[in-house]
């Protein structure tokens, strides 16, 4: 049977579910078992494609072209398993599901309630992965702190499915804060303790801790954690805080957390387990020395969270490339003609990542001309390839006044305009062209070199593309478009063969980054900037 894990969080958020879980993926996934994860957001949107960067962090985007929660990036790099929309909730589907059922007449009449129809709904959507397929272990993740009224039908919930399947088929594992005062130089366990407590009233009592802190507490600490939140103490664990995060599953390893799973729901894996590729990466990022630098241009850049994965794909490209990497982040609303050199001048290469609407545009075009004339190597993603075909049509073909329609929609040179297929879609949520699909190279290209292979998928997330009624004047000019669907109707990846490394997709191809497997293109693109790095 299908055993179930519950990740909840106490205390503060953002003290790292997301990590934890995927970690705990990834060790059980080191025994051969096969994993799954899953995100329940209490948020009532239908899901997080039409929430602001600045509150939510990034949209990510599956195979099946759902908009969730960042962290099932966290799952996918950590794991092998492939994240659809059965494995991000919102209690916007939850809510939305059952009224649509009490529409039709499907409760019989029953005075629909938050018990037991809301639970049951989430319970079906837990269960559901598992009906899918043929899983060992299936880990939920509850978003949000104990304690928050939103997310208590999800607690709710997850505390009826050990009555319904059975204790030995359920753990619980509650994440919580260890605080450090500085000023007394101690760490503290009220706030875990009173986090528990919470938990506890809800009904659920967790099977194993795992503390957030900045040091690591003594044996008496955890005795006391122990003690008063009526945890075993060989069931309170240490999440100290690192600085690398693929550390994190070795440090999980070493504590005996993985074991104690196993153990608490009777797991007999038929392999002893395997943490070699673990283990060699850990070495190779700690034996790094050399360092390349690169730019991201954003409008986001405050919030770490809002270009997660691009942020880790470039790692991923850095480790592959034995290298360790420097990110400068650059408010495009800052970068104007006159100071684009004094604030580039010093990177190894430049990446403009997705994003909408026109702040901060002109400093993604003056970055995009910076790099092209200066031979830096460069890679837009989404965005960041319409903003480098508007600089190449505005600057090379002598277009001043090309734009894309998303920002002018009376421009006399539509080079960037909105597809065919959204013109006629009102709505915005879950409504662009999202998901996987498949693109077609060309043998003579910098893509084509960096996949090795004619043929590839990649995720998407947008509206508007190149107008290939240009195509003619760019390829006459020097801009080639190397990548288009299979039905070559849509340009995917534009390039310049003469400059020394310039590629621009349509795509997201951060979303296919793994650290123990680098994605082709970010791979090459850091490649390309230590060869810059090198002969500067």
């Amino acid at each position: 049977m299908t055993k179930y894990i519950f990740i909840t969080g106490g205390v503060v958020s953002s003290l790292g579910k997301g990590i934890a879980s995927a970690s705990i993926g990834a060790l059980l996934e080191s025994y051969g078992l096969k994993v799954t994860l899953q995100k329940c957001d209490p948020y009532i949107n239908v899901d997080a494609g039409t929430m602001n960067p600045y509150q939510h962090g990034e949209v990510y985007v599956t195979e099946d072209g759902a908009e969730t929660d960042l962290d099932l990036g966290h799952y996918e790099r950590f794991t092998s398993a492939e994240m659809s929309r059965d494995n991000n909730v919102t209690t916007g589907q939850i809510y939305g599901s059952v009224i649509e059922k009490e529409r039709k007449g499907s409760y019989l009449g029953a005075c629909v309630q938050v018990v037991p129809h809301i639970t049951d709904e989430i319970k079906s959507r837990i269960f559901r992965l598992a009906e899918r397929e043929s899983y060992d272990v299936v880990i939920t993740e509850i978003g949000g702190t104990v304690g928050d009224i939103e997310g208590l039908p999800f607690l709710e919930a997850i505390r009826q499915i050990r009555h319904d399947i059975g204790r030995e088929n359920v753990l619980y594992i509650h994440l919580t804060l260890v605080p450090l005062i500085r000023v007394a130089g101690e760490l503290k366990t009220k706030p875990t303790q009173h986090s528990v407590k919470t938990l506890r009233e809800i009904g659920i009592q967790p099977d194993i801790l795992l503390c957030r802190t900045e040091r690591e507490f003594t044996d008496s600490a955890r005795d006391k954690i122990a003690l008063h939140c009526n945890v075993d103490k060989d069931a309170v664990f240490q999440a100290v805080d690192v600085n690398e995060i693929y550390r994190i599953p070795l440090m999980f390893n070493e504590q005996g957390l993985d074991r104690l799973i196993l153990n608490r729901l009777g797991l007999k894996p038929n392999n002893s387990q395997n943490l070699h590729a673990w283990i060699e990466l850990n070495e190779k990022i700690s034996a790094l020395k050399e360092k390349v630098s690169i730019a991201v241009v954003g409008k986001y850049i405050e919030l770490q969270d809002a270009y997660k994965s691009i942020y880790e794909a470039l790692r991923h490209g850095a480790f592959a490339n034995d290298t360790a990497l420097e990110i400068k982040r650059v408010d495009s609303e800052l970068i104007t003609r006159e100071n684009v050199g004094s604030i580039l001048k010093d990177v190894s290469g430049i990446l403009i990542p997705g994003g909408f609407g026109t702040r901060g545009i002109n400093g993604k075009i003056e970055a995009v001309r910076f790099a092209r004339e200066r031979n830096v190597p460069f890679l837009g993603i989404c965005l960041g390839m319409q903003c480098a075909v508007i600089e190449f049509a505005r600057n090379v073909c002598g277009l001043s006044e090309a734009d894309s329609t998303e920002f002018n929609q009376s421009t006399p040179h539509p080079v960037i305009d909105i597809m065919e297929a959204q013109k006629a879609i009102i709505g915005l949520g879950g409504t662009m062209r999202l998901g996987a699909y498949k693109c077609r190279l060309e043998e003579d290209s910098f893509s084509y070199r960096a996949y090795q292979r004619r043929e590839i998928s990649e995720r998407h997330r947008h509206r508007y593309e190149l107008n290939t009624e240009y195509r003619a004047l760019f390829e006459s000019k020097g801009l080639k478009i190397v990548g288009t669907t299979l039905e070559e109707t849509l340009a995917e990846i534009i390039e310049i063969p003469e400059h020394r490394w310039f590629v621009g997709c349509q795509f997201h191809p951060e979303f296919k980054s793994k650290p123990i497997r680098a994605h082709p293109l970010f791979k090459a693109f850091i490649r390309a900037s230590i060869d810059f790095k090198n002969s500067k």
